[in-house]
C-alpha cells in the first residue's frame, strides 16, 4: 500500500492575524480577541490572542478577566465570526488548487492528503511550502505546516515550530520525534488525563511507550487502546473528505443572561435567517429542528420537533418552531438565558424532496 503524505495547515493565531492584518496599529500591542472584561462585568472567554499577548501567559479559552490580570496594557477586540469566515473560505480555495481531499477542522486548520494532488509533485515539502506562500501572498496570512505519513502525527507537527514553520516526520523518525514530547502534547490527553499519566510515571511520550497496552486500556478504556497505538505512530484514520455534515445550527453565549422576551425573539429571528441562509448555500434540509438553551446555574436543555416532511428553509418556519421549543423549557415571563442555539439535524440534499403518495382520493 502506498504510504500516504498528509498535511496538516494551522494558520498562526488565526482571529488575531486577521485583525493586525486589518488595522497595523495592533501589529506591536498585546491583542486579546474577545469582549473587553472591564465593559461586560468580568464575563467574556478568549477565542485567541497574538505573539505579543501570547508572551505575558495569554492563551485562547482564557476567561477575559484573567488575561487582563496577566496583561494590563491588553487590547481586546470583539470577536468578528462572519469576517473569519469569509477569509477561511478564501484559504480553503487555494487548498483545492492542490487537492479536493481536504478535512476542516475548524476556521484555521485542515488536514489535506496530497499522496495525489494537481500539482502532480511528489514532494509533499515543497507542496507546504507552495501553500505557505500562496496563502500569504493571496490573504496576506501565515500558517504552519505538518507533514507526515498520518493524520496525528501531521497534526503535531504543525504546531512544534510554530509561526511560520514546516515540520516533517517521517516513518523512521516517529520515536525521535514522539520520545521527547511532554505528554500532555499528545492529542486526547486532556486536564483530567494528564493527572492520570503523571500518577503512573508517564512525562513523556517515552514514558508512555513503555506501558503495555493492557495496561493503558485498565487505565484509560478505549483511549488507552489509542494512545497504545499512537504512541508507535499507528494511525490508520484517513482524510475524512467526503463527510457528510449530519446538522448545522448555531448558538451564542451571552455575557450577561437574556431577560427580556423582546431580546429573546430579535436572537431567534436572527438565529433563524442564519440557519435559513446557510442551509440554503448548503443545499440541505432536514425534518428535525433543536432548540438548545443554558440558563445562568448553567443547566444546559435540549427540545427537539421532529415533522413528517421536510422543514421548508425559511427565517419564519425555524423561528415560529423556535418559540413553540423555547416555551416548553422556559416561561416567557421569567427568561433567564446564557446560551441560546438552534440546529436542523439528520440533513438530506435538497433534492430529496417530500413526496405524498395519493393512496386515497
Amino acid at each position: 500500500m502506498k504510504e500516504r503524505k498528509i498535511i496538516h495547515i494551522d494558520m498562526d493565531a488565526f482571529y488575531a492575524s486577521i485583525e493586525m492584518r486589518d488595522d497595523p496599529s495592533l501589529v506591536k500591542r498585546p491583542l486579546v480577541i474577545a469582549r473587553d472584561p472591564r465593559k461586560t462585568g468580568g464575563h467574556g472567554v478568549v477565542a485567541t490572542a497574538n505573539y505579543v499577548a501570547r508572551s505575558y501567559g495569554i492563551h485562547s479559552a482564557m476567561s477575559s478577566q484573567e488575561a487582563l490580570k496577566l496583561c494590563s496594557q491588553a487590547y481586546f477586540k470583539d470577536p468578528d465570526f462572519k469576517k473569519y469566515r469569509a477569509v477561511s473560505s478564501q484559504i480553503h480555495e487555494i487548498f483545492h488548487e492542490y487537492t479536493d481531499k481536504i478535512e476542516p477542522v475548524a476556521f484555521d486548520e485542515a488536514y489535506l492528503d496530497v499522496t495525489e494532488n494537481k500539482k502532480q509533485l511528489n514532494s509533499a515539502i515543497d507542496l507546504a511550502c507552495m501553500l505557505q506562500q500562496e496563502i500569504y501572498s493571496k490573504v496576506s496570512l501565515t500558517c504552519s505546516a505538518g507533514i507526515s505519513y498520518n493524520k496525528f502525527l501531521a497534526k503535531l507537527a504543525s504546531d512544534y515550530r510554530k509561526p511560520v514553520g514546516i515540520t516533517v516526520v517521517r516513518q523512521d523518525e516517529t520515536k525521535e520525534f514522539l520520545f521527547p514530547l511532554p505528554i500532555e502534547k499528545f492529542r486526547g490527553v486532556g486536564k483530567k488525563t494528564v493527572p492520570k499519566m503523571h500518577d503512573l510515571g508517564v512525562f513523556t511520550g517515552k514514558d508512555l511507550y513503555q506501558l503495555t497496552a493492557s495496561e493503558l486500556i485498565g487505565h484509560f478504556g478505549k483511549m488507552g487502546y489509542v494512545f497504545y497505538h499512537r504512541v508507535r505512530g499507528i494511525d490508520e484514520r484517513p482524510v475524512e473528505w467526503q463527510r457528510e455534515r449530519k446538522s448545522l445550527g448555531n448558538e451564542r453565549t451571552f455575557d450577561q443572561p437574556l431577560t427580556d422576551s423582546l431580546a429573546v425573539d430579535n436572537f431567534l429571528k436572527k438565529s433563524a435567517a442564519r440557519l435559513a441562509q446557510e442551509l440554503e448555500q448548503r443545499q440541505k434540509h432536514g425534518k428535525t429542528l433543536v432548540l438548545k438553551v443554558r440558563n445562568s446555574a448553567f443547566e444546559t436543555t435540549t427540545k427537539r420537533i421532529t415533522l413528517d416532511d421536510y422543514l421548508p428553509n425559511e427565517t419564519e418556519t425555524f423561528e415560529f418552531y423556535g418559540k413553540s421549543l423555547l416555551e416548553q423549557i422556559q416561561d416567557p415571563e421569567h427568561y433567564d438565558i446564557r446560551l441560546l442555539g438552534l440546529t436542523v439535524t439528520n440533513l438530506d440534499p435538497l433534492e430529496y424532496e417530500n413526496i405524498v403518495l395519493p393512496l386515497w382520493k
